[in-house]
């Protein structure tokens, strides 16, 4: 493509997503194009930073999309301070790919409202569909597959019912809207085709827009997206969205001949035993548990009533560690897990045990996550296994932070959103364990058992 903005020398994109499980999704996109990515899971010091130095891509991965915004305020300046000095001319602000966020929790707005006063962009871009996702914009409207089956994200059967952050406007423009007074425009798809987003975009910047939504609904619409943001972004560009952000940058790199099209990730092949914790409460997320289950994996269920009693927790949790050893013992993948799906009576048993003992919900969501993370590294050390996975957006940085690892890189591809990442780790005897951080929603029903082979069987 003439006069396409060439690649520069050392990192092209740094990322802060606001849960783990999407961080790994944005490298994914990255790494298997032929970037090599890492992601850091806390602020690497820097000499964590030394030692990843032929990496194209840094990111780090958070928890802010389950914070409030005092959170926010006192956490997120100083990891956009340090995204801002490792130079790349594209920083992003990584969110769901559903746009989880409210104005009290996880509030996009507010994360936008922190960092523009850091980076100064000319403008910020918000790609937050995509394709490969299954993820569509259209007229600034966001909507999500779910069985097959397309739906408005408010009409979704997932979203509108989320436990945290339901969504009741599919408008992403009027749902950021209620989080930030900033001007928020859009470039439609309509605009794309016709070849108009030039022009589409310099009158809602004239207007005093500040962050443009950018419709994402093919191959077409994405490479524009990537377009208008390498090309029309700045220096650097400050982005928020989903991974749509790195596909459509990839998808436009590569038309541009920017980026090679043959990159072959590898198949890291299959392992005995794997192990498997999961706070998830998604439908999605229920239907893999039953198709393991079903496969001959040891279901292990916590009663997470017990999660308010620091005592009673700690018995329930070494409870599950000796169930899963023991399964291990027998020859079966142990999966730990605390609820089936958002219909599970154990649902509202727990935030019934919540009420009545009077503790902050995140407090307590902390301490399953946490208890989920120690059983899981129980498990592995002692029965010396090499693969694990973690289950649910949320869950996946708490129970991480309990294995002692930092950073991680991204081996091979499962399904699209949770790649199979190698864990690095300074003095840790977890330093090359083999793990997927699954989202609630990410993944086909037999998404543990492909954990398990290394790779799907394509």
């Amino acid at each position: 493509m003439i006069g396409a903005r060439p690649l520069p020398d050392g990192p092209l994109v740094a990322f802060y997503g606001d849960d783990f499980t999407g961080s790994s999704a944005a490298m994914e996109v990255l790494a298997f194009a032929g970037l090599p990515t890492v992601l850091f899971l806390e602020s690497p010091a820097p000499h964590r930073l030394a030692a990843f130095t032929a990496m194209r891509a840094i990111g780090i991965a958070g928890t802010a999309r389950a914070q409030s915004p005092a959170w926010m305020e006192a956490h997120l300046p100083e990891v956009f301070r340090l995204i801002a000095g490792l130079g790349a001319p594209v920083a992003h602000y990584k969110v769901c790919s559903t746009f989880d966020s409210s104005p009290t929790t996880g509030s996009i707005g507010k994360a936008a409202d922190l960092a523009l006063p850091i980076f100064r962009p000319e403008w910020t871009p918000m790609v937050v569909a995509d394709p490969g996702m299954g993820r569509y914009q259209s007229f600034g409207h966001l909507f999500a597959m779910a069985g097959g089956t397309g739906f408005r994200l408010d009409r979704h059967p997932t979203m509108a019912r989320h436990p945290s952050t339901p969504m009741d406007e599919a408008d992403l423009g009027r749902h950021l809207a209620r989080q930030t007074e900033r001007r928020i425009g859009l470039v439609d798809f309509v605009a794309m085709k016709r070849g108009e987003a030039e022009a589409c975009l310099d009158a809602a910047r004239a207007g005093g827009t500040e962050i443009v939504s950018l419709d994402v609904l093919d191959a077409e619409t994405l490479i524009e997206a990537g377009r208008l943001i390498w090309e029309r972004g700045g220096v650097p560009a400050f982005t928020l969205g989903s991974q749509g952000v790195e596909a459509a940058l990839v998808a436009y790199w590569r038309e541009a001949g920017l980026l090679a099209t043959d990159a072959t990730p590898p198949s890291p092949g299959p392992v005995g035993r794997i192990a498997c914790v999961s706070g998830s409460v998604s439908p999605v997320t229920a239907g893999q548990i039953a198709h393991a289950l079903e496969n001959g994996f040891a279901g292990i269920r916590l009663d997470a009533r017990l999660v308010v009693d620091p005592v009673a927790w700690e018995r329930e949790t070494g409870r599950a560690t000796e169930e899963a050893l023991s399964a291990i013992g027998q020859g079966h993948d142990p999966l730990v897990y605390s609820a089936a799906g958002p219909d599970d009576p154990a649902v509202p048993a727990f935030k019934d045990a919540i009420r009545t003992a009077g503790l902050p919900t995140e407090q307590v969501n902390e301490r399953l996550g946490a208890g989920l993370g120690r059983i899981l590294r129980s498990t592995i050390l002692q029965a010396k296994l090499t693969r694990a996975v973690i289950s649910g957006g949320d869950t996946s940085g708490r129970a991480a932070a309990q294995l002692g690892i930092d950073a991680l890189t991204a081996i091979g591809p499962l399904d699209p959103g949770s790649p199979l990442c190698r864990a690095h780790g300074e003095d840790c005897p977890l330093d090359g364990l083999e793990i997927a951080l699954k989202g609630g929603q990410v993944g086909r029903p037999d998404f543990l058992q492909a954990v398990k082979r290394g790779g799907r069987r394509t």
